[in-house]
């Protein structure tokens, strides 16, 4: 039989912790993300950091189920969390005050997702 959904070993892992941390936590923002990562590659979120400017308000975090690229400025400081950013794009986030980091890593510091804002 054929393997359906994600052959990236750190994505199915990171399905895996999201749907793990949405049950012990009653945390539905995570099973949310968690379905979004699940979807094909060819549908997978990409956004860029003009958008998460437009989106989001200082010292925001934010969750991106995909990858940053960075078309666009950004003129104030998030807190950024996706699977994958391009170079330009953590640069961007990083010189405007922001941080840059992996989902996984956001879980760790956010159990429960509260005041999580996810940007599709």
């Amino acid at each position: 039989m054929r393997r359906t959904g994600p052959t990236n070993y750190v994505l199915r892992l990171t399905i895996r912790r999201l749907r793990k941390a949405a049950h012990e936590n009653k945390a539905p923002v995570w099973k949310y993300v968690a379905e979004l990562l699940q979807r094909p590659a060819r549908r997978r979120v990409v956004v860029n950091v003009s958008k998460i400017n437009r989106y989001s308000r200082e010292n925001e975090v934010v969750v991106v189920p995909g990858k940053v690229l960075g078309a666009g400025t950004i003129d104030h400081s998030v807190t950024v969390a996706a699977i994958a950013f391009s170079r330009s794009a953590a640069e961007k986030i990083k010189s405007a005050g922001g941080r840059v980091m992996h989902i996984l890593e956001l879980i760790e510091e956010n159990p429960r997702g509260s005041g999580v804002r996810v940007i599709i």
